[in-house]
């Protein structure tokens, strides 16, 4: 079992696969995606020995993400990798969903246990001005095709901004009534392109829980493999409200979950400086090697993310963070 020095333990690992998106959302790749080189993303047979070899050492949970990881044509066999490998008891995917009544049968041919959409207005006008994209309807619909299948679980993210979606919340809680999701609104984080937006837009999540615990919300449990999300249900509502709240006082405190880039490299937590290589050890089958050298690394994990100092490290943009 994979454990820091803090004693905290990892059983959900977040595997980037691209970190190439289709939209250009306001909060994240306001000017599209932008890369003028060349980029030599994780191959299959290398994922499939970060699935063994993370399985080997405790992990019960993969989240495929990217960028946008529907991009990638050989997702299928991505989902099914991971899928297949000894150990690993739940499968999960982060996308932008723009094409999800399309993708959705071959997902679930491959054993996807959980899908995360990003969606960050119910409204289409404001979607469209968020995302640059007039897909809200078509990404609706395959929710409802999801849900209608029900073999996987679905949740819906919506990162909070002032002036697009945080006036908006009589919307969202009436879309829960009746539709069994779990919608999880997420602090805005700052990074190192978006600081006058983050001071325009940030939303202290803590003021939702306040309001929801007045509301006669109650806290669910939380499973050990489960995200950063607290969650909490209504007897009178269909659908689960989460929040993400990484300014929180005892937001590390809880942490099980590790982040291999789409580029091969491990990052202990979202907001450190680099990543540390694993390429040299996914070229062989045999993964002791690799799982040695995670273990070794585990030693450099700090207990918080320093992001009430404002450091934020490699992440220069929410599209790196994977939803």
């Amino acid at each position: 079992m994979l454990t820091d020095n803090f004693g905290r333990k990892f059983y959900y690992l977040r595997l980037s696969i691209t970190d190439v998106c289709n939209f250009s959302c306001t909060y994240c790749l306001p000017d599209g995606y932008q890369c003028d080189q060349p980029r030599d993303f994780l191959s299959l047979p290398e994922i499939r020995r970060i699935a063994n070899g993370f399985a080997q050492l405790g992990t019960e949970k993969i989240r495929i993400t990217g960028g946008e990881p529907s991009l990638r044509k050989d997702l299928p066999e991505i989902i099914a990798a991971c899928k297949e490998t000894q150990g690993i008891k739940r499968v999960a995917i982060t996308t932008n969903a723009f094409k999800l009544p399309e993708h959705l049968p071959s997902w679930l041919d491959a054993g996807i246990d959980a899908i995360n959409i990003s969606i960050d207005s119910l409204d289409p006008r404001q979607f469209h001005s968020i995302t640059g994209h007039n897909k809200l309807p078509h990404i609706l619909k395959g929710i409802d095709m999801a849900l209608a299948h029900g073999q996987t679980t679905v949740k819906v993210n919506t990162v909070l901004m002032r002036e697009y979606n945080a006036y908006d919340m009589q919307t969202f809680l009436d879309w829960l009534k009746d539709t069994p999701v779990t919608l999880r609104f997420i602090e805005l984080m700052q990074t190192g392109e978006n600081q006058e937006f983050f001071d325009a837009q940030h939303v202290q999540g803590s003021r939702i829980k306040q309001n929801l615990i007045l509301d006669g919300w109650l806290p669910a449990i939380r499973d050990k493999s489960a995200g950063p999300a607290q969650e909490f249900y209504h007897p009178d509502y269909a659908g689960r409200i989460g929040l993400i709240m990484p300014y929180s006082n005892d937001f590390c405190s809880t942490c099980n979950r590790l982040r291999v880039s789409s580029l091969g490299k491990l990052h202990l937590c979202l907001f450190t400086e680099e990543g540390l290589s694993l390429k040299d050890y996914l070229q062989q089958d045999d993964v002791e090697p690799l799982k040695q050298h995670i273990i070794n690394m585990m030693g450099n994990k700090k207990a918080t993310h320093f992001l009430h100092e404002k450091l934020t490290g490699a992440t220069t943009n929410l599209a790196m963070l994977g939803g």
